[in-house]
């Protein structure tokens, strides 16, 4: 319990009146401090709650899309009686609050239970709440007590993900095994070659008509149907900011057509400190990629290539498709993908196109995006060398610039 600046002023003049008492040898003045004590001592003990008071916080659940407007509810309950209790929630920076307020004022009776409800727009990363704070003063103004109470609760913002097309063959050489579709395996569905036919070769494989031409029995080959495998490397370099959601949106976006189809994937993550997720399949590991792609944050991370060439060397699967999300503005950015070509990998590059997030605000500034994206598309004709460029434009959607290179 701390006294306010009110409740300051008033003791530095009940101690001045009992000074100039004592100096003017006029002690009934000390009479007058008396109805201020009297106030004070009131104040402090028939008016010092102990805010007895249980907090709950109800969000309907922890993931939610990020843009998504969520009702958050505070339910208070006192087990005694409290004037006047002020209220201030622990909003997450990260949370937009669109509706009702982060401070409230209640009179609450004992037992009596009430509810705060405000509503939040979500952005993409982890939201911690940590507390609420209680705030008390009596009815005289004299005393506070203030009190954080620790109610943790967490959002997700997970980045949107939108339905795009495959911008790669899913055709390699690895053979999905469990619940991933492998249809007839060891057989094949695609015509390869006719050869000569081997004992324990089924019949319904012999090629009839090159038989009666041949003189010899001859048998289809076919190529067994396989899934490849597909690393995703993001570039988390602070120069990307600009595209930075739209680059992990295309992440998301991507990784679940990839779960869609069956296809086993793991994640770099190329931030300062870079993040591997190694190849997996399957829903759970889909989530756990999600989760590490909402916190992440552009850095400057200067150190992609090597950090590319290491995984290559340690721990990418041999013959995979690396998808290589990033605005390809460094050097260092442009030489990880080349290195990722120089090891025979198959690459297709998502790349958000950093001058279309840009609004000019002068005919000086348009003719400065104009010149930049006139360098940026030379640069992009050089880099197409090492493998397929879908240069995007962020006011359009993902899936057509993949069509439109795709010839989807």
């Amino acid at each position: 319990m701390l006294p306010t600046e009110k409740a300051e002023e008033i003791l530095i003049a009940l101690w001045l009146i009992v000074m100039f008492a004592f100096l003017l040898l006029r002690w009934e003045m000390v009479y007058l401090t008396l109805p201020a004590i009297w106030l004070l001592f009131i104040a402090v003990f028939f008016f010092k709650p102990r805010l007895n008071v249980e907090i709950e916080r109800i969000i309907p659940h922890n993931r939610f899309l990020e843009g998504t407007e969520i009702e958050i509810v505070l339910r208070i309950k006192s087990h005694e009686r409290i004037p006047t209790l002020k209220i201030t929630e622990d909003i997450p920076p990260g949370l937009e609050l669109v509706e009702g307020q982060r401070e409230h004022v209640l009179s609450l009776r004992p037992g009596e239970e009430r509810e705060i409800r405000y509503r939040v727009r979500v952005k993409r990363g982890i939201h911690e709440f940590n507390w609420v704070r209680l705030s008390y003063r009596d009815p005289f103004g004299f005393f506070r007590v203030d009190r954080k109470v620790d109610v943790y609760s967490e959002i997700v913002g997970v980045p949107i993900i939108t339905d795009v097309p495959t911008p790669y063959s899913t055709r390699g050489t690895k053979i999905t095994v469990g619940p991933l579709p492998s249809p007839r395996v060891g057989e094949g569905v695609e015509f390869h070659a006719i050869r000569d036919y081997q004992p324990g070769d089924p019949l319904k494989i012999i090629n009839w008509k090159a038989t009666a031409r041949t003189g010899r029995i001859m048998a289809n080959e076919y190529e067994s149907e396989r899934k490849v495998d597909v690393v995703f490397i993001v570039d988390a370099s602070y120069t990307g900011t600009l595209v930075f959601d739209h680059l992990i949106r295309a992440t998301a976006s991507l990784m679940l057509n990839a779960l869609n189809n069956g296809t086993s994937f793991g994640l770099l993550l190329a931030e300062d400190v870079p993040l591997w997720i190694r190849v997996d399949y399957g829903k759970r590991h889909f989530f756990k990629c999600i989760d590490f792609l909402s916190t992440a944050k552009p850095d400057k991370n200067n150190m992609i290539a090597y950090q590319v060439e290491h995984l290559i060397k340690a721990r990418f699967p041999a013959k995979a498709q690396l998808l290589y999300f990033s605005p390809l503005l460094t050097e260092e950015s442009q030489e990880a993908l080349k290195i990722m070509a120089r090891y025979g990998y198959n690459v297709v590059v998502i790349s958000p196109n950093p001058y279309t997030a840009v609004e000019p605000k002068s005919r000086e500034e348009e003719l400065a995006v104009k010149l930049l994206t006139l360098q940026r598309r030379a640069m992009l004709m050089k880099m197409s060398a090492y493998g397929i460029i879908i240069d995007w434009d962020v006011r359009k959607p993902l899936e057509a610039a993949i069509a439109e290179v795709v010839g989807l």
